[in-house]
């Protein structure tokens, strides 16, 4: 059994989560649930950013103190993720005392093996409280962060201590040069070959008066103690939920997979695998950057404003249809924009009027015409045109060329109109009223069947609730959960008995 360790980016906790949280977390959910259909021994970790001037300013406002403030939005996420159905393995937060522990030696353990690599120094340039970094020229237009446009630079100047990032500049040119795969979508790669053509600078990594932060460990010249910068923190969390320092870290790093937004591919992919190279320690397989996703036209952020809540997204149709629709609409390797009208249309086109419709068909006439039990019956092409679309479904998720999400699902809902143009063509209702094509309405009724369960299967890390409950109502052993895609060639629904339940997808009031 392969093992697969995959991340979210650790939300930052100075507000609720919204749409554009979710997207990453529900795309890295169905990569997770495919592998572990694939026969994976996975391992899917999120967490909370808990650290640095934000939340300290947010607090402040609220009149509580941080981690007083931190702990009531950590349990919103999680409520949050709890309702979309995430199944994530491990949820790490960076006030967590093991991950403390971990960045203090993680961060003991680069002076260690490169020294030079920390100097104080005094800088001076405009801050951005929003993304916690100094900002270059190109990233400031009028005056303000482009990924912040609402709030205003701060030009900050003290002493603090920097990390030579500037050493690895070769070592990241071969990294990209030698792994290829190291960053996708192409688009991001290339976003990162051209800063580092730009060249690196050293970075600051603490921050003087700053109370909430994890204490830097190496003291300063003047004997101050500082904070550790956010991201210097926030980044070695996918390392210290490993149990680092501990020996036993090594049974599940490096990860095979970070998933994050493309706004932070400079920071996970040259920040983060320099500290690592500085470490003497394994860099993570792959990191997967995907785009944004608005709302008319505005990015889903809390300086943005957002227009609407996370449960109200979900409270529409559903999780697993919210879950659905995003992954169907919004491209996991670009930008998609989210509308009401588009997320009623797929629900009722794809999800009620083309999914849901034929397995209600399917089970009512294994119920009408054979007292609810799957008759054994020869394969058809309905099973062959599923089998051979699995090639294609596997390439768009098993990461060989990228995670496409969109596309994998599209293979999925290919096997949904298949087995409706099947039911029309092959008239089950009409076989019925003659008893000399009794074994061919049992070759109809068991190849649908056999077409749904492998549709649970294939949509089941998209919409992990609704495929359970069609697994039941289908009367199929066990859980979806515990199908393998190995199994699907040989997969037989003779015997089953059907249990017709309520809609999977109830129409909307103007589509009944």
């Amino acid at each position: 059994m392969a093992r697969f360790f995959l991340t979210t980016a650790i939300d930052y906790a100075n507000g609720d989560p919204h749409l554009g949280h979710a997207l990453e977390k529900i795309g890295a959910d169905a990569i997770a649930r495919y592998r572990r259909l694939a026969g994976d021994d996975v391992h899917f970790l999120m967490g909370m950013d808990e650290h640095g001037q934000k939340v300290k300013q947010a607090a402040d406002e609220e009149g509580v103190s941080p981690q007083a403030f931190v702990d009531r939005v950590a349990a919103t996420f999680e409520d949050a993720w709890q309702h979309l159905d995430i199944s994530n393995d491990q949820f790490i937060r960076t006030t967590d005392p093991a991950h403390k522990r971990g960045v203090k030696a993680l961060i003991e353990r680069i002076h260690e093996k490169n020294p030079d690599d920390f100097y104080e120094k005094t800088y001076e340039g405009w801050y951005c409280v929003g993304c916690e970094l100094f900002k270059r020229e190109n990233e400031i237009v009028d005056g303000r962060c482009v990924l912040h446009p609402t709030r205003e630079l701060q030009w900050t100047e003290e002493r603090n201590w920097f990390f030579r990032l500037t050493r690895y500049q070769s070592f990241l040119e071969r990294l990209f040069d030698e792994r290829p795969e190291f960053l996708r979508p192409e688009t991001r790669r290339n976003e990162i070959l051209a800063l580092l053509a730009q060249g690196l600078e050293d970075i600051s990594i603490t921050r003087s008066r700053l109370s909430w932060a994890i204490p830097f460990p190496l003291r300063s010249s003047n004997g101050e103690e500082q904070g550790t910068w956010v991201w210097f923190d926030a980044l070695p969390n996918y390392l210290t939920a490993t149990g680092f320092p501990d020996k036993s870290y090594r049974e599940l790093w490096p990860a095979q997979l970070h998933i994050i937004g493309k706004d932070i591919t400079r920071l996970h992919c040259v920040v983060w695998p320099a500290m690592l190279q500085a470490a003497e320690i394994a860099l993570p397989q792959q990191v997967w950057a995907h785009g944004f996703m608005t709302f008319g036209g505005e990015r889903f952020s809390k300086s943005a404003g957002v227009a609407f809540s996370l449960q109200e997204a979900i409270d529409r149709h559903g999780a697993d249809a919210l879950r659905y629709f995003l992954l169907r609409e919004i491209p996991f390797d670009g930008d998609g924009d989210f509308s009401w009208e588009r997320f009623d249309e797929r629900y009722n086109a794809e999800l009620a009027n083309a999914w849901g419709n034929l397995a209600s068909r399917a089970i009512a006439m294994v119920e009408k015409y054979r007292d609810g039990v799957v008759p054994s019956g020869e394969r058809t092409p309905l099973d062959q045109a599923d089998l051979a679309e699995l090639v294609e479904y596997h390439a768009a998720l098993d990461g060989s060329r990228g995670y496409f999400l969109q596309e994998g699902i599209k293979r999925a809902l290919a096997s949904v109109g298949r087995g409706n143009e099947y039911v029309q063509s092959s008239q089950p209702w009409a076989l019925a009223k003659d008893e000399s094509k009794r074994a061919q309405l049992d070759d109809v009724l068991s190849a649908v069947i056999r077409a749904l369960a492998r549709q649970c299967v294939l949509l089941h890390p998209f919409v992990p609730a609704k495929t359970e409950e069609l697994w039941r109502q289908l009367g199929a052993p066990g859980r979806v959960s515990d199908q393998r895609f190995d199994g699907l060639a040989g997969l037989d629904a003779a015997g089953w008995k059907v249990r017709k339940g309520a809609s999977l997808f109830p129409r909307t009031p103007n589509e009944r």
